[in-house]
C-alpha cells in the first residue's frame, strides 16, 4: 500500500501553536534539493490517518508540496507528541529522492519452529528484534527474514549468519546474537515438611524432633537402677 500525503510551505513567521489552533501540524523536510531543511505544514486529521499506517524511520511515504512544487518519496523521521496531552506535536520528513544510500530501521521477521522449543521444550529468546540498516532508497525491504527451523537448545543465530538481500547492510557488530534457544526453566520443589515443623521456627523444630529420642534413651537406666 502506497502511503501518501499533502503538505504544504509554511508561511514565514507562522507560530506552531497557532497553526495547531488551526487543525494543522508543523513538519520539517530535510535533505530536499540540497537545502537544510523546509518548513511546512500537514492537515492534523490527515496526519493521524498517515500515522496509523505508517512507522518511524522504516515506512516510505510519498510527500506532494504543491506551492514548492515538489512531490517525492520520504522517509518518516521522526513524531513529536506533546508531553502529556499525548496530542501531535510536529512531524520530520527526509527526503531519499536524490540519495543513493539511506539509513533505515530495518525489523526481523522470526519465521519457522525451532526444534528445540517444539520438541526439548526451550524457550525462544528474540535478543534483538530490529536494527539500523543501510540499503538503496527504491529497495527498502518491509523486513528482514530470519529462519529459526533449524535451532536446538543451545543454538544462537549472529548477525553474521544472516542471509541479506541485496545493498542491504546491518549497523551492527558481526557477533551480535539474533536469537537463540534457551534450556527450559528448571522447577524447584521444596520437601515435605511435618506439619510440627511447618509451626515452629527452624531451632525450634529441631529440638522437637530431637526430644523424643532422648526420653526412648533414658527409660532403661531407670529399669536397672
Amino acid at each position: 500500500m502506497e502511503l501518501k500525503i499533502d503538505c504544504s510551505k509554511r508561511a514565514d513567521g507562522a507560530k506552531p501553536k497557532q497553526l495547531r489552533r488551526d487543525g494543522l501540524l508543523p513538519a520539517v523536510l530535510y535533505g530536499h534539493n540540497g537545502a537544510e531543511s523546509v518548513s511546512l505544514t500537514v492537515q492534523t486529521r490527515e496526519a493521524e490517518a498517515l500515522l496509523r499506517a505508517a512507522s518511524v524511520n522504516k515506512s516510505v511515504v510519498k510527500v506532494n508540496v504543491p506551492d514548492l512544487p515538489w512531490s517525492g518519496n520520504v522517509i518518516l523521521r521522526e513524531v513529536q507528541t506533546h508531553p502529556w496531552k499525548n496530542k501531535l506535536h510536529h512531524l520530520s520528513f527526509f527526503s531519499i529522492a536524490d540519495q543513493t544510500e539511506i539509513e533505515v530501521t530495518m525489523p526481523f521477521s522470526f519465521v519457522g519452529e525451532a526444534v528445540g522449543v517444539t520438541d526439548e521444550n526451550g524457550i525462544l529468546d528474540t535478543v534483538v528484534t530490529e536494527m539500523a540498516a543501510k540499503c538503496p532508497p527504491d529497495n527498502i525491504p518491509p523486513s528482514i527474514e530470519v529462519d529459526v527451523s533449524g535451532m536446538a537448545i543451545g543454538d544462537a543465530i549472529n548477525l553474521q549468519d544472516l542471509k541479506l538481500p541485496a545493498g542491504v547492510v546491518l549497523l551492527g557488530e558481526p557477533e551480535q546474537v539474533i536469537v537463540s534457544v534457551l534450556p527450559p526453566p528448571v522447577i524447584k520443589t521444596e520437601e515435605p515438611t511435618s506439619e510440627l515443623d511447618s509451626l515452629l521456627p527452624p531451632e525450634e523444630s529441631e529440638e522437637a524432633g530431637a526430644e523424643p529420642a532422648a526420653e526412648a534413651g533414658s527409660e532403661p537406666a531407670e529399669d536397672a537402677g
